[in-house]
């Protein structure tokens, strides 16, 4: 609740001009957060009235993103497209009236007035401004044309925009984030078009029209709507409805300090998922990007982090994404999973990897069970468990000649090792066999001992033998690898990297 007694309801508003992003899932994220932690409610409600960029499909990726990292809405539009709650409709699109019915009420209290400048004409205004070195600033000439005047021109048919009036003055952030904030309303570049020539509403004033009936109480966004603030506190105090509190979030920048751009960087949280991020390691990511915990911890369940959660530890500089650091909590949140849930998220990967044709067949439930002690620890991600295991899978293995000889050999010296070892190997190793972990294994040392009498590295030898029995330098550990395979898998590619080198 808030301070006033009164229960805070917060927002995200997202456009579906493009596809569910880091930036959006941040502020979503900081919400919920700033509601659960307060006993308030969580919104989510469409911005689609720019018809040309708002696609269906860019909706229903922003909703799903939104339910797969658990951020879906106490109120307004959900992951299937419904919506819930008794304050909508909660698509800008279905309010095209309500926007229309406010404007008029200002521009019949005087507050909005008809704006008859042509294109060219705006044109002229700000070319000549920008000439004399000036912010874009409109000159406010239809500000004194008389009512009666302007009603006679707009009922002859004159195409007319509404403009709201900037009252002059200070106006004053009180930001929960960035202390106080004054700024002239002469910088605000004029009287603002809150509807267009065509009955067409601008964003600063449906955003406003919305959170007023929707009794909005915290606005908690991203600094860079920072600037937008005054005309939306101009706007709120015009239309005579308590004005919420801001908080504005601190800019996501990429590691070289600039801003993280949608066109730029990576920032698509369908991509993330497809690279195998989980949702946990994602919100604990994002968590961090611009609040402390006030300890040392970073490994954080979402329960974990409401229970923390105020905006007094947000911070005001710009946020870093690291892209290391997000696969190194991935990595630590594979660690967490159980056996079971492990199994279950990467099978899919398993699965495309088939389609795709990466790998030559599908992956029983029980081989991945085998491998996940064994890759458990080593990926960061879960698309990762493709290129470490998949020789596994692969029919045919195609032999690279050069990996099958390490740098301080010479193709002969690869050649007899593998033929000195293959006898071992076919000794060592049986159908079916179980991985060792960590236990001695008994081929192991008796390759090390044949590596010793033939005056070779130990790991020279290991690395010609996990190139012919798996056509990779990185894969799980070799001779549990080599069991997993099997003894006929592994001669026959032995016995295919050996005519290989005959033949070098």
């Amino acid at each position: 609740m808030s301070s006033e007694g009164t229960k805070i309801r917060v927002r995200i508003a997202p456009s579906p001009t493009g596809p569910f992003h880091i930036g959006t899932a941040r502020t979503a994220l900081f919400n919920l957060l700033y509601a659960r932690r307060n006993g308030g409610t969580y919104i989510v409600r469409v911005e689609d009235t720019d018809v040309a960029r708002s696609t269906t499909e860019h909706e229903a990726d922003i909703l799903e993103g939104l339910r797969w990292l658990g951020l879906e809405a106490d109120e307004g539009v959900v992951a299937a497209g419904e919506e819930r709650g008794d304050r909508g409709p909660y698509r800008q699109s279905a309010r095209t009236t309500r926007y229309a019915e406010v404007a008029q009420q200002l521009h019949a209290r005087g507050l909005a007035y008809h704006c008859f400048c042509t294109a060219g004409e705006l044109e002229v205004e700000r070319s000549a401004r920008d000439k004399a070195k000036l912010p874009p600033r409109y000159s406010g000439r239809c500000a004194t044309i008389p009512a009666t005047e302007s009603a006679r021109r707009v009922a002859a048919g004159e195409s007319a925009a509404l403009r709201f009036r900037i009252q002059p003055g200070i106006v004053v952030i009180d930001d929960l984030v960035r202390g106080r904030v004054e700024i002239d309303a002469e910088t605000l570049g004029g009287d603002l078009v809150i509807l267009r020539a065509d009955g067409s509403p601008l964003y600063h004033f449906t955003v406003v029209v919305d959170d007023a009936d929707m009794g909005i109480t915290h606005v908690i966004r991203g600094e860079d709507h920072l600037s937008n603030t005054p005309k939306h506190i101009l706007l709120f105090q015009a239309l005579g409805v308590p004005l919420p509190k801001f908080a504005h979030l601190p800019l996501i920048l990429n590691p070289d300090r600039t801003k993280m751009s949608k066109r730029k960087s990576q920032t698509a949280i369908a991509d993330y998922r497809a690279e195998g991020f989980l949702k946990e390691a994602i919100i604990n990511f994002l968590a961090l990007l611009g609040w402390s915990t006030g300890s040392e911890d970073e490994i954080l369940s979402v329960e974990e982090i409401q229970e923390r959660f105020d905006l007094d530890h947000v911070q005001k500089a710009g946020a870093i994404f690291d892209r290391t650091r997000l696969e190194w909590i991935n990595g630590q949140w594979i660690r967490k999973l159980t056996h079971d849930d492990l199994l279950a998220r990467l099978r899919p990967f398993y699965d495309r990897a088939v389609e795709d044709g990466r790998i030559g067949r599908p992956a029983r439930d029980e081989e991945i069970a085998a491998l996940l002690p064994l890759i458990r620890e080593r990926i960061p991600l879960l698309s990762s468990v493709i290129e470490l295991t998949d020789f596994l899978f692969i029919e045919t293995l195609q032999h690279d000649a050069a990996l099958l000889v390490p740098k301080r050999w010479e193709p002969a010296t690869a050649l007899a090792a593998l033929e000195a070892a293959r006898p071992l190997v076919a000794a060592g190793i049986g159908e079916g066999d179980a991985p060792l972990l960590d236990a001695e294994d008994p081929l192991e040392v008796k390759l090390r001992a044949l590596a010793e009498s033939n005056g070779w590295k130990a790991g020279d030898l290991f690395m010609a033998l996990r190139a012919a029995a798996t056509g990779r330098t990185a894969t799980p550990p070799l001779f549990d690898s080599m069991r997993l395979l099997g003894q006929a898998a592994v001669l026959a590619r032995i016995d295919q990297a050996i005519a290989l080198l005959r033949a070098v």
